[in-house]
C-alpha cells in the first residue's frame, strides 16, 4: 500500500481507513450470504433429511473464506464457487444465484482490485456455470445468473474506475503543491541571491578605497539574507504545520513593495514605485501573488537586463489589481532566451492563471522589457 503520491507508505489515517473499509466489506459480505442462506434453510424445514444442515454448513464455510477476499480474491472466488455449487446440488430449493452469492461477492472484489484484462477471465468462468442454472430452473434462472454475475463484475469495475480517478487527482494535487513550493522557494532565493551577489561585487570593488560604502553593501547583504531566511522559515512552518515562534511574520504582500524596492535600489538599480487606488488589502492569494510577480520582474531585470531604471506601477480597482513593471534595459538575445527558459516567467504566469488572471511579458519596441499582470480580486461569476 502506498501513500497519496504513489511513492511512499500511507499515513496512519489512510491505513486506518483502509482497515475499516476491509472490515466493513467482510461484515457486509457475511451478512449478505447468511441473509440468503438461512431463510432458505428455514423454509426447507426438517423434512429434507440432513441435506439442509449440510447446505447450511456450506453457507457458513462461504462466510468464513470471505475473510481472505481482499488478500486472495482469486482463491476465494474458486472456493466459494465450489462450495456454492455443492450447496445448490444438495439443496435444490435454493436458486443457483443465491447459492453462488459468495462467489459473486469475490468476483466483485477481484474486479475492483485486478486489471480488467485479468478479471474478464474470471467473469467468463462464472458465466460458464450458466448451463447449471438453465437445467435447474429454466430460462428465468439462467437470465438471473447471467445478470447477477455481470452486475457483480460491473460494480467492481466501477469501483476500480473510482479508485483510479482518485489516485490521478491525488497525483495531480501533489504535483501542483510541489510546483507551488518550488515557485515560492525560487522567488525568495532568486531575488535575494541576485541582490547579495551584486552587493558582494560592489563591496569588493570599493573595499580598499571606500570602506564605508563597502560596509553599506555588507549591511545590505546581511539584511537581504535575514529577510530571505525569515521567509524560508515561514514557508517551512506553513508546510510542516510547525507552531514555533522562530521566524514568525505575516506573509509577504503588496504592502511590502516599498521594502522590496529599497532592497533593489541597494543593489544599484533605480526603482520608481507608484501605487494608485488602494483602499483595502486585497485577498491574501492576490496579495502574495502580486508581490511575487513584482519581485520576480525586478530579479529578472537585475540578472538579465543592462538597466538603470525600472518603474513599478500598481493600480487597484473594485475588480482587480493591475501591475506593470517596465525597465529601460537592453538585454542581449542570449539573455532573452535564458529569461524565457527558466522558472521565472513560467512561475509568474502560473500565479496569475491560478487566480483567473493574465500576465504578459515582452520586450518593448523602444527598448527595455515590460511585465503586465491583471489579478482579479473577485471570483468569476
Amino acid at each position: 500500500m502506498r501513500g497519496p503520491d504513489g511513492g511512499g507508505p500511507p499515513s496512519p489515517v489512510q491505513a486506518a481507513q483502509a482497515v475499516g473499509a476491509v472490515r466493513a466489506l467482510r461484515a457486509a459480505s457475511a451478512l449478505l450470504v447468511l441473509g440468503v442462506a438461512v431463510p432458505a434453510w428455514l423454509a426447507a424445514g426438517a423434512g429434507s433429511g440432513g441435506r439442509p444442515t449440510v447446505a447450511l454448513g456450506l453457507a457458513v464455510a462461504q462466510v468464513v473464506v470471505l475473510w481472505w477476499v481482499v488478500a486472495r480474491p482469486d482463491a476465494v472466488l474458486v472456493v466459494s464457487a465450489l462450495l456454492g455449487t455443492a450447496m445448490w446440488l444438495l439443496f435444490p430449493a435454493l436458486s443457483l444465484t443465491g447459492a453462488l452469492l459468495g462467489a459473486q461477492l469475490a468476483l466483485c472484489v477481484l474486479s475492483a482490485l485486478r486489471p480488467a484484462r485479468t478479471s474478464r477471465w474470471w467473469l467468463l468462468g462464472m458465466l460458464a456455470l450458466a448451463p447449471l442454472a438453465l437445467v435447474g430452473g429454466g430460462p428465468l434462472m439462467l437470465v438471473s445468473h447471467v445478470l447477477a454475475v455481470t452486475l457483480a463484475w460491473t460494480v467492481g469495475q466501477w469501483r476500480r474506475a473510482q479508485q483510479d480517478r482518485l489516485a490521478a487527482e491525488t497525483r495531480r494535487a501533489v504535483a501542483e503543491e510541489r510546483a507551488r513550493i518550488a515557485r515560492e522557494v525560487h522567488d525568495v532565493v532568486a531575488h535575494t541571491v541576485s541582490v547579495m551577489v551584486i552587493q558582494a561585487g560592489a563591496a569588493e570593488d570599493v573595499f580598499a578605497t571606500h570602506p564605508e560604502q563597502a560596509r553599506q553593501a555588507l549591511r545590505a547583504i546581511d539584511s537581504a539574507g535575514r529577510s530571505a531566511l525569515g521567509e524560508l522559515r515561514l514557508l517551512l512552518r506553513t508546510e510542516t504545520g510547525g507552531d514555533g515562534d522562530e521566524g514568525r511574520r505575516p506573509p509577504r504582500g503588496l504592502g511590502d513593495l516599498a521594502e522590496l524596492a529599497a532592497n533593489t535600489r541597494a543593489a544599484g538599480l533605480a526603482v520608481e514605485l507608484h501605487e494608485e487606488g488602494r483602499a483595502a488589502t486585497p485577498p491574501s492569494a492576490v496579495d502574495l501573488a502580486g508581490y511575487r510577480i513584482v519581485q520576480e520582474a525586478l530579479t529578472n531585470t537585475l540578472r538579465h537586463a543592462d538597466a538603470s531604471l525600472v518603474r513599478v506601477s500598481v493600480r487597484y480597482d473594485e475588480e482587480s489589481v493591475r501591475i506593470e513593471v517596465t525597465d529601460n534595459g537592453r538585454p542581449t538575445k542570449r539573455s532573452w532566451r535564458s529569461l524565457g527558459a527558466g522558472r521565472g516567467l513560467t512561475g509568474m504566469r502560473e500565479r496569475a492563471t491560478l487566480l483567473g488572471g493574465t500576465l504578459t511579458a515582452a520586450p518593448n519596441p523602444a527598448g527595455g522589457f515590460t511585465v503586465q499582470a491583471v489579478l482579479p480580486t473577485r471570483p468569476s461569476p
